[in-house]
């Protein structure tokens, strides 16, 4: 018989990273760092997604092309590579390339959670706005961002620069992804759209309804693109989910973000702190 799952634990460049198995899931797994959850895969089913924003991802991955057509796609955080092994399941053929600073998590990663054979995901430790301005011009179909130092998205990447470079890497149909974390009044989430809306035409907003009446912090899903993307049909996916989303666009977007302005190299911060317990288990 298989032995039993357990735990493993290392020291990683962003702390103290922990593989969990899932008791309730037979080859579910979270990743943790600093008791933080950072990732959930699933190992016997790429297209089992457990976390709601990884969800919502996947719902604009679904929509970026017809059903099955390779993507190029570029991941701005590596986490577990959830996303990543969706794609490779859900668009056989596709190319990704995943870039996260933290080589050690990547490496324990590949390990204990490896990739299926003949994946097309490449890996490399390297900072994300480092790996934009090597990448070649119009090379992706898809990026997404989900870069965070420790809770916080780091400074260098909220900036108008920044959303120009992942808009020089996209094709000119293509689709950026970026999850944040941010609460009523938005001041954060309001600046990124502000800030990516100076690179692309068309941006929306997608969120669990109660982060969005400002009950709670939480992950707010933000979908930019130079051509216009199906927001009804996302809003569809998303609304249908088993974890019910919003996704709020033109007027109401304007609304929710309340004037926010670009984010300049010199005005950089970081995302906001998120309160105690938003994030971490027990």
């Amino acid at each position: 018989m298989d032995e039993e799952p357990i735990p493993v634990t290392r020291a990683v460049q962003g702390g103290t990273a922990k593989l969990l198995p899932d008791v309730d899931h037979e080859g579910g797994w979270l990743l943790t760092v600093d008791g933080t959850p950072q990732s959930y895969v699933d190992l016997r089913d790429a297209t089992y997604l457990e976390f709601e924003y990884a969800r919502r991802v996947a719902h604009v991955l679904d929509l970026a092309a017809p059903p099955e057509q390779a993507l190029d796609v570029v991941h701005l955080g590596g986490g577990a590579l959830t996303l990543p092994r969706y794609v490779a399941a859900t668009r056989p053929g596709s190319r990704q390339r995943v870039a996260d600073t933290d080589a050690e998590l990547l490496a324990f990663v590949e390990e204990h959670l490896p990739l299926p054979p003949a994946s097309g995901i490449e890996l490399a430790a390297q900072d994300a706005r480092d790996f934009l301005d090597a990448s070649p011009a119009a090379s992706a179909d898809v990026v997404i961002a989900d870069v965070y130092g420790g809770v916080h998205v780091p400074a260098h990447l909220t900036t108008v620069s920044y959303a120009g470079a992942v808009r020089r890497v996209l094709r000119e149909g293509g689709v950026c992804v970026v999850n944040v974390a941010d609460a009523v009044p938005f001041r954060f989430a309001g600046s990124q759209v502000a800030t990516f809306r100076t690179a692309f035409a068309h941006a929306c907003l997608v969120a669990e309804p109660s982060v969005l009446r400002g009950r709670r912090f939480g992950n707010i899903v933000l979908v930019a693109s130079h051509e216009p993307f199906p927001v009804d049909a996302l809003a569809r996916r998303a609304a249908s989910d088993v974890f019910p989303a919003r996704v709020e666009h033109g007027a109401a977007l304007e609304r929710l973000t309340g004037g926010a302005a670009p984010v300049g190299d010199g005005d950089a911060a970081p995302s906001p702190e998120p309160p105690d317990g938003a994030f971490t288990i027990g």
